[in-house]
């Protein structure tokens, strides 16, 4: 009898703990889908950005993948492997500083960019950006036979905020720490790309000049000619799809 009785208020605290665990559990999705709706359009297409680029970041710290990191989350014009590269060394931070100042600016001008172009748009400028950025930046060190390693987001980056400013001259500016110190959107980029371009011509290595300059450029094309682009995307991807059935045969 009391041993029925032990395994009856044993089974009802089971019970009573599964009914609490999944309680907790909706009510945290409740949560989390709360937060999520509340975030702006531009928020929550910088958030997967955010969180591949602290993946990446945690990546680094794993010493069993540091050789992997190595071969494919820097960009290097001498490396054995250099297409993904290119691609793949957007996302990679190996310092908290980088990643830190690179997310900020990000966060800073999505909202702006993603309200402008849409979610799709902006997340295809972006990672074709970081692309071509780091095609620029192999290119030049090839050229002139610089050798190093790049990685990080400052030429996708360099796009999102060439595109910001070219598409809103106007739009005052402030530097973080300094509220007080404005300047126009247009002004900044032309100062922004001179320095950048000086870098390239007196071969300053501080900075990936060269994909910060390419970053750059691409945001102004798009701020001129994206829409025409764009526009044109079902046309090209229906020739691409043509090609490919062409080749198949």
């Amino acid at each position: 009898m009391i041993l029925s009785k032990a395994k009856q208020a044993r089974f009802g605290w089971m019970q009573s703990r599964s009914l609490m665990d999944r309680d907790s559990w909706s009510q945290l999705k409740n949560d989390i889908k709360r937060f999520w709706d509340s975030l702006s359009p531009g928020d929550k297409t910088f958030a997967p950005i955010l969180v591949c680029n602290l993946l990446a970041f945690g990546l680094w710290r794993v010493p069993s993948m540091r050789n992997m990191m190595m071969t494919y989350f820097t960009s290097n014009p001498a490396a054995r492997i250099v297409c993904w590269p290119m691609f793949l060394s957007t996302f990679s931070h190996y310092s908290v500083m980088h990643i830190f100042a690179n997310m900020y600016v990000l966060h800073s001008f999505s909202n702006a960019a993603v309200l402008s172009m849409g979610k799709e748009q902006f997340m295809a400028v972006y990672l074709s950006a970081g692309v071509f950025s780091s095609l620029m930046s192999v290119l030049y060190k090839a050229g002139t036979r610089q050798p190093g390693m790049s990685l990080g987001a400052s030429g996708a980056i360099m796009t999102v905020l060439a595109y910001v400013c070219a598409q809103y001259p106007d739009t005052q500016l402030s530097i973080l720490f300094l509220p007080t110190v404005t300047f126009s959107a247009g002004a900044a980029i032309k100062v922004i790309m001179g320095i950048d371009f000086a870098g390239c011509v007196m071969g300053w290595k501080f900075f990936d000049h060269a994909a910060h300059l390419g970053g750059a450029l691409f945001g102004i094309f798009w701020a001129n000619y994206g829409a025409q682009v764009w526009a044109k995307r079902i046309s090209l991807l229906n020739y691409y799809h043509e090609l490919r059935r062409t080749k198949q045969k």
